[in-house]
């Protein structure tokens, strides 16, 4: 079952710097996978096998998107979860790249291509996000409060 306050936390508006400003703070390949629908090597990006607690944010606006609370290891090699922190702040659309059609997950503000969702995940959604760590920025739990996220400390209590 999906977590009810992942559907009920407020949305925050955040807002999608320019393409010049995005180009300076982001690596060739973060700017390839956000901004050009991208997709980053298995096994060899940053957060596939990350077991730190803590929240993985949208790496151009900060938007929250995952928690470690709902990430698995699906042996794709990419970082997967569940579900995402708050559905806000994610949008899906339908993309026709490969052969087949497959469904995009974008952040809602700054339009990040962040990786696909498939329906051949674990319970308790039965999803499997499978997302770039290009596209994120993990912020560890120890400093969610510091950096504004406190409203999601709640995914780590017992």
């Amino acid at each position: 079952m999906i977590d009810k306050k992942n559907q009920t936390s407020s949305v925050k508006t955040y807002v999608k710097p320019s393409d010049k400003e995005i180009k300076k703070m982001l690596t060739p390949l973060q700017y390839k996978v956000t901004q050009h629908e991208g997709t980053e090597r298995p096994f060899d990006n940053e957060y596939w096998d990350n077991k730190e607690e803590g929240i993985y944010v949208d790496i151009v606006t900060g938007e929250p998107l995952f928690s470690s609370t709902h990430k698995y290891r699906s042996g794709t090699g990419w970082p997967s979860f569940t579900q995402p922190i708050n559905e806000g702040y994610i949008t899906t659309k339908t993309d026709y790249l490969l052969v087949y059609p497959r469904t995009e997950v974008r952040s809602r503000f700054a339009d990040s291509h962040l990786g696909h969702v498939f329906k051949d995940g674990p319970a308790p959604t039965g999803l499997r996000y499978c997302m770039n760590s290009a596209a994120m920025r993990f912020v560890p739990y120890d400093k969610m409060k510091e950096e504004g996220y406190e409203e999601y400390l709640y995914l780590f209590e017992s």
